[in-house]
């Protein structure tokens, strides 16, 4: 008798976070003035071409600036604490912590192309405005570069069968993956500002 197993598990964490987690108003606020206030950020955006605002690469100190993202934190190292434990990770003594942390800002037209973040065990993103139209976030099976003469799947295979999968966040989801899973954050097709907060974790 033939026998089937699942190999190579790639796992999705999903979590919605109340007020009592995280203060949504405050955080969304908080991602709004500072893409007004941050002129390195801004001008980091327009030498690269990123459409819409970032503070990846200007600022590195956000939970220390602002207190509701310092209690998203809180909020997030439980989240990934839990994570790390679904995966079965042999930490020993130590823990994952926060590497880093940045608001994301997408305009209408905005896209976030296919990346992955290789310095880190742990990536993920809390969502703070996800207006109709605007953009799932789409995984990438990590095998596919490798699937050569593979045919394609069926338009209704199950989600672990397809190639791609997009997740569609509401404000207050968070959520996680390992660093390594390819992602991207499609064009957003609202007319209004699809709003996130992205963070990398680490061992050691």
């Amino acid at each position: 008798m033939a026998q089937i197993q699942t190999l190579f598990v790639t796992k999705l964490f999903r979590a919605e976070l109340d007020e009592t987690q995280a203060p949504l108003a405050e955080i969304d606020a908080t991602c709004r003035s500072l893409a007004e206030d941050d002129e390195a950020g801004q001008a980091w955006c327009r030498r690269h071409g990123y459409a819409g605002y970032t503070s990846y690469a200007s600022l590195n100190d956000l939970p220390w600036r602002f207190p509701a993202i310092k209690r998203l934190v809180k909020a997030l190292d439980i989240q990934v604490a839990a994570f790390a434990r679904e995966l079965e990770f042999d930490l020993g003594r130590d823990r994952l912590k926060l590497d880093d942390i940045w608001v994301n800002i997408l305009p209408e037209g905005g896209v976030h192309t296919s990346h992955i973040h290789p310095r880190s065990v742990i990536s993920g993103t809390y969502y703070v405005a996800t207006p109709k139209g605007s953009s799932a976030l789409k995984l990438e099976d990590p095998r596919l570069g490798l699937m050569m003469a593979a045919p394609p799947r069926k338009a209704k295979a199950s989600a672990e069968q397809r190639p791609f999968v997009y997740e569609a966040p509401q404000p207050g989801t968070v959520l996680l993956w390992e660093s390594w899973l390819r992602h991207e954050v499609p064009l957003n097709q609202s007319a209004d500002e699809r709003i996130s907060v992205s963070f990398n974790y680490r061992w050691r």
